[in-house]
């Protein structure tokens, strides 16, 4: 049994993490088949969009703690620690610049670690009976994955350290109201996400990309900074294929190429 599943469902990727009985604790097999699965969607020109989702009725509780402190030998060489931390950024700064949309389907525990996965989301979809934790605290770790960037950037600076200093569970109704969630699925969470997923198989995929690149950018950079890159993403964006027959659409008052379906709810 793979630890993480890929399956594809038209021009979806959907990455499963598949270890239901540790509630698809990070350990190191399933870190290192992020890293291998995260190329392949990225390189993938087929496919328009990615869904992130846990089996057994959670999403990821976050590090596994218990295979970390069993493989644990004597003493503990704090340069080794770090390095393991920065072979989960390599793959995770992939993943989160990640230019394809990328939806986090979520049910059950979102804790620690697995917080950081589904904030690498463009879009966090999930269920009612969804627990969100920055737990960090409560073993005497500072947040991990990414979580000091992506969680004031999500709920605000104020409301990311109530969460990190209380360590406290966040259920789903109050997680979408902090801006961690982006829509409650009151029905079937993954369908949910793959029919967002959907949308994007005709969007201008070069175009989205070139916006959430300069986007996710955006907090750390000037105005002219951002100006400086929207130019050169624009002149880019121009000179494709996509914005050539979607021109040639609007002057000819043909249907457009890509539109967004009207929400149903």
């Amino acid at each position: 049994m793979s630890v993480l599943e890929l399956t594809r469902h038209s021009a979806t990727a959907v990455l499963t993490l598949n270890r239901p009985a540790q509630r698809n604790a990070l350990d190191l097999e399933l870190r290192a088949a992020l890293d291998v699965a995260i190329s392949q969607v990225r390189d993938d020109p087929e496919i328009k969009a990615i869904v992130l989702t846990g089996a057994g009725g959670h999403f990821c509780a976050g590090g596994d703690v218990r295979a970390i402190t069993e493989g644990a030998q004597g003493a503990r060489d704090i340069y080794e620690g770090r390095e393991r931390l920065r072979k989960m950024h390599r793959w995770f700064d992939e993943f989160v610049n990640l230019e394809k949309p990328v939806i986090a389907a979520v049910d059950g525990v979102c804790f620690g670690a697995g917080l950081s996965l589904a904030l690498a989301a463009d879009f966090v979809l999930a269920t009612p009976r969804a627990s969100f934790c920055a737990v960090f605290a409560r073993l005497g770790y500072v947040p991990d994955l990414g979580a000091m960037y992506l969680l004031p950037r999500a709920v605000g600076l104020s409301h990311a350290k109530e969460l990190v200093f209380s360590a406290r569970v966040v259920q789903a109704a109050e997680a979408q109201r902090l801006g961690l969630v982006h829509r409650l699925s009151d029905t079937d969470v993954l369908q949910d996400a793959l029919e967002l997923a959907s949308r994007f198989e005709h969007a201008p995929s070069g175009a989205l990309g070139l916006a959430k690149a300069v986007m996710n950018r955006a907090f750390e950079s000037d105005l002219p900074s951002v100006l400086a890159q929207e130019a050169m993403a624009q002149a880019m964006a121009r000179e494709s294929g996509f914005h050539q027959e979607a021109a040639r659409r609007f002057l000819a008052k043909e249907p457009a190429l890509y539109t967004w379906p009207q929400d149903k709810r």
